[in-house]
């Protein structure tokens, strides 16, 4: 080994320990020091308000074969609905549907 190799690896050495000790030196001054107060990190959750679930009032049907929405038609009350086919725009291409819409009149 050669004088400057020698020289070289003392400074590296020496660099490296100096690189130790200054990483350590937070560490020691941070435990001396009193405990700073957690600060909540803000995500995009916690940047959210936050609300209690919805609750849906869910009212059983009393005969389910009822139409709805459930209104007195009144006597003689006839049902007159209209079936037609209608074009739907879908990914696989264009298809036909048959679309149904009913409503109460006076028989």
């Amino acid at each position: 080994m050669t004088k400057r190799q020698a020289i070289l690896r003392s400074a590296m050495a020496s660099s490296l320990m100096l690189l130790a000790g200054l990483a350590t030196t937070p560490q020691a001054s941070a435990q001396t020091q009193a405990p700073a107060v957690a600060q909540p990190r803000a995500t995009d959750l916690s940047s959210q308000e936050r609300r209690p679930p919805r609750r849906l009032r869910i009212y059983p049907r009393s005969n389910p074969d009822e139409v709805s929405p459930r209104f007195n038609p009144g006597p003689n009350a006839v049902r007159d609905c209209t079936a037609t086919y209608v074009q739907e725009y879908r990914p696989s291409g264009t298809v036909i549907v048959p679309r149904m819409s009913c409503y109460w009149r006076r028989g």
